[in-house]
């Protein structure tokens, strides 16, 4: 199976304050479908291609202001560690099983993060109101502790959906290595909420631009459809974010994605009519050529 890794930002233009746009693609490749499984030159593990997809980032001279990954990276030390070599800042999901050592007034303890957060009384949480396509109400703590496999010390955060350990049925362990100056649980569930804009670019171009429709199989053909993709939407997104397609091809707000595509559609098949109706002789000739016969 191959999957996709994308790295992805938001435009310097205040409309694109809040999407996300693909900037760079690699595709992970499961050790059993190459010749040498993962003792093959050409595999890579998903931390390997994600730094290297920042590292090209980088050298183009733009610096993420951070990098929002899931329990799958953040539970990854190596992957953590060179971020912060790269001297970039992160907020990550981690597993619940994470050990971590709290120093309070001379008494050292160290337990999972778990268990620290049911020793939590309700008032060490805050309500936050989280604003997605629905409010949602969920209780943060923050706390700088340490961890073994880190030198110096780290935020973790805890979200829950209730304003108790016993009561919460979806609760979720962060870390970070922003200032504590900066970091709030407001600060915690507003910014890890960005990455719901992935969600948001797969759903639009699994469902409109046939991101998943593809009949090719090798790594190049892949790879060339995905960039296709990603060109389109980034496209249609300018478009609908900057007022282009209203300026002639619609007379109502664009305010989703399909609106903005069907707009670029009509323009599309207005353009391609306006040209054929001047240039029936070359449509006839290419036609002709792959032979069929048009009429």
């Amino acid at each position: 199976m191959v999957r996709v890794i994308k790295l992805s930002a938001t435009e310097d233009h205040p409309n694109f304050s809040s999407h996300l746009l693909p900037l760079d693609i690699e595709l992970y490749q499961h050790g059993n479908s190459l010749p040498e499984g993962k003792k093959d030159p050409e595999f890579k593990k998903k931390p390997e291609l994600a730094l290297s997809l920042i590292d090209k980032t980088i050298e183009r001279g733009y610096k993420p202001g951070i990098v929002l990954i899931d329990s799958g990276y953040g539970n990854n030390t190596t992957f953590l560690l060179n971020l912060d070599i790269r001297k970039l800042n992160y907020l990550g999901g981690i597993a619940k099983n994470i050990k971590i050592t709290i120093n309070k007034e001379k008494n050292i303890a160290s337990m999972r993060i778990d268990k620290f957060a049911e020793s939590l009384s309700e008032d060490a949480f805050t309500e936050v109101i989280l604003n997605l396509d629905k409010p949602k109400k969920v209780w943060v703590t923050t706390k700088e502790v340490e961890i073994s496999t880190f030198k110096e010390k780290r935020i973790v955060a805890i979200v829950m959906n209730a304003a108790t350990f016993s009561e919460a049925t979806d609760i979720d362990y962060f870390i970070t290595n922003v200032s504590p100056d900066i970091v709030t649980p407001e600060w915690i569930v507003s910014t890890y909420s960005q990455r719901n804009w992935v969600e948001v670019f797969y759903r639009e171009v699994k469902g409109w631009l046939g991101l998943k429709e593809y009949q090719v199989r090798s790594k190049r053909s892949l790879k060339r459809h995905f960039i296709l993709v990603f060109c389109a939407y980034t496209f249609i997104l300018w478009h609908k974010l900057t007022g282009g397609l209203r300026r002639r091809w619609a007379n109502k707000p664009l305010n989703t994605f399909p609106e903005a595509l069907e707009a670029f559609r009509t323009a599309m098949s207005f353009r391609f009519i306006e040209w054929l109706n001047q240039n029936q002789n070359v449509f006839a000739a290419y036609k002709a050529s792959c032979g069929f016969v048009w009429a």
